[in-house]
């Protein structure tokens, strides 16, 4: 079984389609992270999970919607906590803010998700997008299952941080084609690497810019073996257990 780190199916782009999408995970043996954005994409999630037991429901706030209704989040989490695999998309973005008081909301929404993935013993899916320096400080203050940063962009030295706090880190369909990413992979240590797509997000090359699907993931585990010196087998074999230890499954 493979498994997407992180896509956006709660996403309305996705909506006219999702059901061949969810059959497709199943005759391609694909699991899929299913992350939200805020309450509403949450509980969309929530009923996608409903559907199939390949979607694997992350509820949560991203950065961009720090200010949607936190205490409405917490009681969703609460109600949900023994039906959900994680916690996210949540964390840390200021391209999104405009001050410092918008950081610091932020800030209180991504600590206080953080405090309920500790709480249930939930792994969290992380947009750390240009602040994985701030990120890095505020991980030692929890004890979380599994700390993923997904899309991982940071530096050759932010890697070996985030190695050393015991993160996981994804790489998606842009991999194929990045010769950036190709040296971050084969820096990461092998039982810290997962896949992902991302998905709406469209990539270019060789996937003619169409929305990212679960059926890439292929894809991505090829170019990962070819990077690693493995079969492909060989790296299915690997990426399916780190996703396992991720989720705790």
């Amino acid at each position: 079984m493979l498994y997407d780190a992180h896509i956006h199916l709660s996403d309305p782009e996705y909506e006219s389609e999702i059901g061949l999408i969810i059959n497709s995970m199943h005759q391609i043996g694909v699991k899929t992270c299913a992350v939200s954005m805020d309450v509403q994409s949450s509980n969309v999630t929530l009923e996608l999970a409903k559907k199939s037991n390949h979607v694997l429901p992350f509820i949560g706030i991203h950065p961009e919607k720090a200010s949607d209704d936190l205490d409405s989040m917490v009681s969703l989490i609460e109600q949900n906590a023994k039906v959900i695999s994680g916690i996210g998309e949540i964390g840390l973005d200021k391209t999104y803010t405009k001050n410092d008081n918008e950081f610091a909301r932020q800030k209180q929404v991504f600590t206080k998700l953080l405090d309920l993935a500790e709480k249930h013993h939930k792994p969290v899916s992380v947009h750390s997008r240009a602040t994985l320096d701030e990120i890095f400080q505020i991980i030692p203050s929890y004890k979380i299952p599994g700390f993923l940063l997904h899309w991982f962009a940071g530096s050759k030295k932010q890697l070996r941080q985030a190695m050393d706090l015991g993160c996981y880190v994804s790489y998606g369909p842009v991999s194929v084609y990045s010769q950036d990413k190709q040296v971050l992979i084969s820096l990461t240590n092998k039982d810290r690497i997962l896949v992902e797509t991302d998905g709406p997000v469209r990539f270019s090359r060789c996937f003619d810019m169409k929305s990212a699907h679960p059926s890439f993931i292929p894809s991505v585990v090829f170019c990962i073996s070819k990077i690693l010196g493995m079969s492909y087998g060989e790296a299915e074999e690997m990426l399916e257990a780190n996703s396992k230890q991720y989720l705790g499954i």
